[in-house]
């Protein structure tokens, strides 16, 4: 249980540290948020519970491939807002174009005969 709150609590603060670095600066809060510290995180918590690193390479091979629909979001939001969309439905929009993606990259990948 100790190790579960403390995966919560580092995880968290992640986040936290990104809003707060954001206010004061996009850049750097950009910086921050597009380092792969969830990936990271992920990949630490998961060899510390399980040791394996098969497992540890699958997560890193799945999310090299899924990152890519994700980017669909960070061009679709910016150019809705910067066109006087208002916050809402230009997330709404970005997140429904990163959908659309991963669907689409699912597929293909499918096609392809590439397994994650």
């Amino acid at each position: 249980m100790t190790q579960y709150a403390i995966k919560v609590l580092v995880s968290a603060a992640v986040i936290v540290a990104v809003t707060e670095i954001s206010k004061r600066s996009s850049f750097w809060g950009g910086l921050l948020a597009s380092l792969p510290l969830t990936s990271l995180l992920a990949f630490v918590w998961l060899y510390r519970d399980t040791r394996d690193n098969a497992q540890v390479a699958a997560l890193s091979w799945s999310i090299l491939w899924l990152v890519l629909p994700s980017l669909v979001l960070f061009v679709v939001l910016p150019v809705l807002l910067k066109r006087g969309v208002a916050f809402t439905p230009s997330l709404a929009a970005a997140l429904a174009a990163m959908l659309a993606a991963y669907i689409a990259e699912i597929w293909l990948l499918k096609k392809l005969g590439i397994s994650l």
